[in-house]
C-alpha cells in the first residue's frame, strides 16, 4: 500500500463517517480509529509489515489528516450540539414539513433537533439538554462533518 492509497482510504473513512476500520493486504496491516473526544481527527493506530525486519515509511504513519477546531467559544450556560457523524443536515423530516426546531424554541432532553443523513440512513439527533435554542449554525441540506456545531442551547435548570 502506497501513500496515495492510504490517503484515499483515510478520505473514504472520513467521508462515510466510519469510526473504526482495519485492512490487511500483502503483509501490511492498517487500523484506523476515529476518537470520541471533542474533535479528534482519525488516528492511524498501527501500520505493520508482514516482514519482521521491514520498515514502514514514516510518511505513511503521519498521513492522518487534521481537523481544525471549531472557532466558537462556549458561553456559560450554553450547550453546543455537535454533529456525531459526517452526512447531510436536515432541519425537517421531509422537504414540505416545518423544521423540528427554530431559534427561540424551548426544547427538552430527548427531543429531535434535526436529521443527519449518512449512507442513505436518516439519523435523528436528539437534544441532550433542556433549554432554549439560541443559534442554528447549519443551513438545511448542507453537508456536515464530525464535530461541526449544529445548535447552541441556553440550558435551563
Amino acid at each position: 500500500m502506497n501513500l496515495k492509497e492510504l490517503k484515499e482510504l483515510l478520505d473514504l473513512v472520513l467521508e462515510k463517517g466510519i469510526t473504526e476500520f482495519e485492512l490487511e493486504e500483502k503483509g501490511v496491516k492498517v487500523k484506523i480509529k476515529k476518537g470520541h473526544d471533542s474533535l479528534p481527527p482519525p488516528t492511524l493506530i498501527a501500520v505493520t509489515s508482514g516482514n519482521p525486519g521491514a520498515e514502514v515509511p514514516s510518511s505513511m504513519v503521519s498521513a492522518a489528516p487534521s481537523l481544525e477546531k471549531a472557532a466558537t467559544v462556549e458561553e456559560v450556560g450554553v450547550s453546543l450540539v455537535r454533529s456525531p457523524m459526517v452526512g447531510t443536515f436536515y432541519r425537517a423530516p421531509e422537504p414540505s414539513a416545518p423544521p423540528f426546531v427554530n431559534e427561540g424554541d424551548r426544547v427538552k432532553v430527548g427531543q429531535v433537533l434535526c436529521i443527519i443523513e449518512a449512507m442513505k440512513l436518516m439519523n435523528e439527533i436528539e437534544s441532550e439538554a433542556s433549554g432554549e435554542i439560541v443559534k442554528v449554525f447549519v443551513e438545511n441540506g448542507q453537508p456536515v462533518q464530525f464535530g461541526d456545531e449544529l445548535f447552541a442551547i441556553r440550558v435551563s435548570s
